[in-house]
């Protein structure tokens, strides 16, 4: 799904109304279609992408189930923005640096402002360590939420080998940088 009739390399460089109609292309399809749909972006060579301009891609599979009890109490030292009923934090258990997720605090809100949220952390990602690439995806829900992953480290022997994850930098830092580019 393409996401600008302008030829645009970055999610972070749209604009809300073009974010807006991303997010309700998602809803229309995933409504249309039913059943498990994953819908991501892969931004940059290294994070997948295969093509230049900015897009995502939506995936007809079955999806593991992630509970988020407790996922707003257990993100709030971490946080860095809100919008519109929508929290995005730095994961506390994330498997790389500046591993994040947005969330709906209030359940009415909208998958366009999570979106959004997302489009201003990449642009935070861009301010604090340049143009790098990532990956971000939807686990729909209930209740739905965006997980955000850049691709600063390689996955290494221990990563791939056992499945353990080394996360370089503390969640509170990576938050804190996060914090300092609104």
């Amino acid at each position: 799904m393409i996401h600008s009739p302008r030829h645009v390399r970055s999610f972070a460089n749209l604009d809300d109304e073009n974010v807006r109609l991303v997010a309700e292309a998602w809803e229309q399809r995933m409504a249309d279609v039913g059943g498990d749909v994953l819908a991501f972006v892969n931004e940059g060579r290294l994070a997948g992408a295969s093509l230049p301009h900015s897009h995502s891609q939506l995936v007809w599979t079955e999806l593991p189930s992630e509970p988020l009890e407790r996922l707003t109490e257990l993100l709030e030292p971490y946080t860095m923005a809100r919008r519109g009923g929508v929290v995005g934090s730095v994961h506390p258990f994330g498997a790389s640096p500046y591993e994040c997720l947005i969330a709906p605090e209030d359940p009415e809100a909208e998958l366009a402002d999570g979106l959004i949220l997302l489009r201003d952390l990449v642009r935070r990602l861009h301010a604090v360590e340049g143009v790098r690439p990532w990956n971000a995806w939807l686990h729909p829900g209930p209740p739905w939420h965006l997980h955000f992953a850049p691709r600063l480290t390689a996955l290494a022997g221990i990563e791939l080998g056992a499945g353990v994850y080394v996360n370089v930098m503390l969640p509170e830092r990576a938050a804190a940088r996060l914090r300092t580019r609104e």
